[in-house]
């Protein structure tokens, strides 16, 4: 039987055991195998493709053998710290240099392996993501953005490749002081910013960046017209976003959608099934994102 490794992102190991549910088989830490083929895993950071299992009875053998595959990997430790480092140091070395927003990710393919067993890897020359871990790092503006949500944009429009085009108009709820204002606006696009907190003066003088304050759940979707995307980071329960999600999407004038799902408490898996299951939703874990969900309807 077919079976995939899912790759927790930190602190969410729980949650991903939970999410995959009777599917599976064994736990190691950050690691999660599960029978089938790779299904949507919110809670992953990463994913393993293509695993298979490789002898390793010495260090040099093990190593020879993931080279036999392919050149690059990274290690992800299990058990067996010390042999699986090893093994690592006998392969060639993976870049670990930041990436550029805007310039193209890596084309090099990247696997990921662990020790298994003493003398046996576990490894997978495909990965979801082509970054090590799954952890999308960036050279970071110190200067121009005045928080640092705007890495979750930029990693975000990385992945899926798809970003707010010149022109469009974003609504940017919840948006002070003006992280995801500072991005959209550089991208080009035209951008309303709603929230009770003012922006920050560099973003609100912006001019593609208008601007008031209020609450971002008091604004009647009757009452905008036509957007291109509605972005909200507000901090609020998830079954009130998913409530005010559903308006917007009532209406049927605003063509694509992210949202950032606070997770509070305990996590309520009933209520992230129906995000996931509305028409042409997805739900992941950013690297940038704490204990929450991004939520994409595009």
């Amino acid at each position: 039987m077919s079976f995939t490794v899912y790759q927790a992102a930190p602190g969410l190991l729980p949650e991903l055991v939970r999410e995959l549910g009777d599917a599976v088989t064994a736990v190691r830490d950050p690691l999660v195998a599960a029978d089938g083929p790779a299904r949507p895993a919110a809670f992953a950071a990463n994913v393993w493709l293509d695993p298979q299992y490789l002898e390793a009875p010495s260090i040099g053998q093990g190593a020879k053998n993931l080279r036999a595959v392919q050149r690059n990997w990274q290690v992800v430790p299990t058990g067996f710290h010390r042999r699986a480092a090893l093994i690592a140091e006998k392969l060639p070395k993976v870049s670990a240099k930041p990436l550029v927003f805007g310039a193209p990710l890596p084309e090099a393919p990247l696997g990921a392996f662990t020790l298994w067993e003493e003398n046996l890897i576990l490894a997978s020359p495909r990965l979801r993501e082509p970054v090590p871990d799954g952890v999308y790092r960036f050279e970071e503006d110190r200067v121009g953005p005045p928080s640092r949500a705007y890495l979750k944009l930029w990693e975000l429009f990385t992945r899926l490749g798809i970003a707010p085009r010149p022109g469009e108009l974003c609504l940017d709820m919840g948006g002070s002081p003006g992280g995801w204002a500072w991005v959209l606006a550089g991208l080009g696009a035209r951008v309303f910013c709603i929230d009770k907190a003012p922006l920050a003066p560099s973003v609100a003088g912006h001019p593609l960046v208008e601007s008031c304050q209020g609450s971002a759940f008091g604004l009647d979707p009757r009452h905008v017209g036509a957007v291109d995307w509605l972005f909200s980071d507000v901090i609020c329960y998830p079954d009130r976003l998913y409530d005010w999600l559903g308006r917007w999407l009532e209406l049927g004038q605003c063509r694509r959608f992210v949202l950032t799902v606070k997770l509070q408490g305990e996590t309520d898996f009933d209520l992230l099934a129906r995000f996931r299951d509305l028409p042409g939703a997805s739900l992941l874990h950013l690297s940038h994102n704490k204990h929450e969900l991004t939520f994409t309807r595009l």
